[in-house]
């Protein structure tokens, strides 16, 4: 595989350096991609830096995850406005920690070949560099006059973004230049890869690594991701959509992929997938003939949800998502956990029962127009009840049903149907 043309089809590469594709097909080489430990869990906002390196090391090269735990604890003003709280280092090595275990899913850190995958932290190396040091080894070979003509810089300094610069994110750029001095010295690094707003960091890089030492070395950035509505990209009302089943659920996460719309979904099973490329053409065209089977979307969410967690994480997923449709078994129901329920069922009318009376038993009419708003009429909630219309937790009850704390879910919750679409969910209380 040639690692520049997967990329190209992919929509995945805005600006290449010159004899980058030529290096990568003379040898194999080590890339590497900078991810910020400012959480313990990477973000879906992550994973284009991430599947760039899952295709590098696919084509036979190097992949190298940098841990920014020096450039941590400054802030990369990059597209900021405002300075960001800076972390202490027992926080930047847990976040370390679980971020490797992440990537672990995605990269091959085990492989016996000589391309496999290596996390490095450039805290390792920067804490002991003292100022003086770095300012005589490391600044005279960069002018101001480079630094300051850099996009990230100017915004800054204009005003045009935020109220100035701090001379701690002033010096991110050289910084970040000298990660790849480092690597390109011990790790055979010759490549950095990054988002399109890091063009003037990586370059940076590249122009200490030819003044220091006279080396060559490249750059590549794929394009920032966005909506085809221009929302901003991985963003939901609640916040980030997290690859750490705590943060946002496996069921959240296949959703979130799941209702990208056509145009998106798209562009993303290009850039988020390991599928192939006549596969993916063949999913596009059987999508254009029947866009309402979503073809692309279920493909896309199934591919991520099980690389990201798991394939038993996509089958709850896919079951949980069925039975808001009416597909679902009461198996299924049954087997959700409490935080996949309420996620499925966020939104629908909730109403609370008592866990007393319940303990008694209460009959289903009783239960349906009186304890709860579901029905606004016994007679109503008969008729429907003989026409065989209303269901409790998926199966179908009768007049003479009674409602009891044993069919409680997850010893909580209890599931009204009436009628194909509409939902209640009962809360004991």
């Amino acid at each position: 595989m040639n690692f520049v043309e997967e990329l190209q089809w992919r929509g995945m590469i805005h600006t290449m350096m010159p004899g980058t594709e030529e290096l990568l097909q003379k040898e194999m080489i080590s890339a590497y991609v900078g991810i910020d430990p400012t959480a313990d869990s990477l973000h879906i906002g992550h994973l284009v830096g991430v599947m760039m390196l899952k295709h590098l090391q696919r084509c036979g090269h190097k992949p190298i995850v940098l841990v920014g735990g020096a450039t941590g604890m400054i802030g990369d003003p990059s597209g900021k406005s405002e300075e960001r709280n800076l972390l202490d280092e027992a926080t930047l090595r847990h976040n370390q920690e679980c971020l490797k275990n992440q990537l672990m899913k995605l990269l091959d850190f085990d492989t016996a070949d000589a391309n496999k995958a290596e996390m490095v932290n450039n805290y390792d190396w920067m804490k002991a560099f003292s100022f003086l040091d770095f300012i005589r080894d490391i600044g005279k070979h960069i002018t101001v006059n480079y630094m300051m003509a850099k996009d990230s810089v100017k915004k800054r300094l204009t005003g045009e973004a935020g109220d100035g610069m701090s001379f701690t994110e002033f010096t991110y750029q050289l910084v970040q230049g000298y990660d790849f001095l480092h690597l390109y010295q011990h790790n055979n690094c010759k490549l950095q890869m990054g988002g399109s707003d890091q063009w003037g960091n990586i370059t940076t890089g590249t122009e200490l690594i030819r003044r220091k030492t006279g080396g060559e070395a490249f750059a590549l950035t794929c394009p920032l991701i966005t909506k085809a509505d221009g929302g901003k990209f991985g963003k939901t009302e609640s916040g980030n959509v997290w690859l750490d089943p705590v943060r946002t659920s496996p069921y959240k996460f296949y959703q979130f992929w799941l209702n990208t719309s056509d145009a998106d979904a798209e562009k993303y099973i290009r850039i988020f997938t390991l599928y192939g490329k006549e596969e993916i053409e063949a999913m596009i065209a059987e999508h254009q003939t029947a866009p309402h089977l979503r073809v692309l979307q279920k493909a896309l969410a199934k591919d991520i949800t099980i690389r990201v967690h798991s394939e038993a994480d996509y089958q709850s997923a896919l079951e949980a998502s069925e039975i808001l449709f009416g597909k679902g078994t009461a198996e299924a129901l049954h087997k959700l956990d409490e935080e996949t329920l309420l996620s499925v069922f966020e939104g629908v009318p909730q109403f609370d029962i008592s866990l007393g009376e319940l303990a008694e038993g209460i009959g289903i009419v009783e239960l349906v127009a009186e304890k709860t708003a579901v029905f606004p009429s016994k007679g109503e909630a008969r008729r429907m009840l003989k026409d065989g219309g209303v269901q409790v937790n998926k199966a179908k009850v009768g007049e003479d049903f009674t409602a009891g704390v044993s069919q409680l879910l997850s010893g909580k919750y209890m599931l009204v149907q009436k009628g194909k679409k509409n939902y209640y969910l009962l809360i004991g209380r």
